[in-house]
């Protein structure tokens, strides 16, 4: 196909989305999912998804089918089943078949030096969807376990908000688990922390506490990010602890950041405390939290009189932009 005729094809699929009739748009879409090009199909399944035209299910499924033989060949970079499965799962399709085959497909494409699996997004995607089809609760978190060991990052995260969305206890046991054999990534352990306190938020605080003395630092501020989370004011006590410990210049900075989206006044308060007594630079760090926080009204008064008992230039800069009238 040419590039002229490419471009066409992309302008033709565009303007759908101001055709009036929708017997039209839903001609049109079906052919083009019949296309050979999986980038177009792609295009083609995100806006059936954005028009909510369910009536193309079935159109999108034979795709998924189509896509999955040779894939590496007919589906380079997963593009085309990476969109179906997204519009699947929007238009509300909870037939799980198509799923537990993308949750395990992997497909290795040639990259610079090796080789390189594309389908991340898509075992992510259906690992998600999976969760909202009407199969036995512990069935999905079997399906759901090989994510948490997957060699990719965004899987691996995606599985642990799925066992999350699932919002059953068996899968609070799962995420203290894989937190126990612990992660490469912090990202992913962040990510646990949080699930896991939204499954069980008063029993997971203290479980969480204990990796605030992880021998990785970066461990330690996922934790204490998650715990700055929580409603629990057991929680905040911990974080008190945890600021007592020594800390690096960049874990101090980030914790301060974190506890600004805290739900809890005691966060506010502990903020506050910082703007008016530690050094100037991390004063200037709790006072822009502070701004950001639900209480920045509550305690702009104070938070103005702490600023000015510091004479401090910056200090004031800061407050006048982060606390407007």
């Amino acid at each position: 196909m040419s590039k002229q005729a490419f471009d066409k094809k992309m302008e033709s699929l565009e303007a759908l989305r101001a055709e009036p009739d929708p017997a039209v748009t839903c001609d049109k879409l079906r052919k083009a999912l019949r296309d050979r090009s999986n980038y177009l199909v792609s295009k083609a399944a995100a806006l059936s998804a954005d028009l909510s035209l369910s009536a193309l299910i079935p159109d999108l499924l034979a795709a998924f089918d189509r896509f999955m033989i040779e894939p590496g060949t007919s589906d380079p970079q997963c593009w085309a089943k990476n969109a179906i499965a997204k519009a699947l799962r929007h238009l509300g399709h909870r037939d799980a078949q198509v799923y537990l085959r993308g949750i395990v497909h992997i497909q290795l494409e040639p990259v610079w030096g090796g080789r390189a699996d594309s389908a991340a997004t898509l075992r992510g995607t259906c690992a998600l969807a999976l969760v909202e089809c009407p199969l036995d609760d512990l069935e999905i978190l079997t399906h759901l376990i090989a994510g948490l060991a997957d060699t990719e990052k965004p899987v691996r995260i995606d599985a642990v908000m799925a066992i999350a969305q699932l919002a059953r206890p068996e899968g609070a046991l799962l995420l203290r688990l894989k937190l126990l054999l612990g992660d490469q990534d912090p990202d992913v352990m962040g990510q646990c922390f949080a699930s896991l306190l939204s499954l069980t938020p008063h029993e997971a605080v203290p479980f969480i506490a204990r990796f605030l003395k992880s021998a990785d630092e970066d461990v330690r501020l996922e934790a204490a990010a998650a715990l700055a989370l929580s409603r629990e004011p057991a929680a905040m006590e911990l974080l008190k602890g945890f600021w007592r410990d020594r800390l690096s210049p960049e874990v101090r900075s980030a914790f301060l950041v974190s506890l600004g989206a805290s739900p809890l006044p005691e966060a506010a308060e502990f903020l506050l405390a910082i703007v008016a007594g530690e050094s100037a630079e991390l004063a200037a760090i709790a006072l822009a939290a502070l701004g950001a926080s639900r209480f920045r009204a509550d305690l702009r008064e104070r938070t103005a009189v702490a600023v000015e008992a510091r004479h401090d230039a910056n200090l004031r800069r800061i407050f006048e932009q982060k606390f407007p009238r």
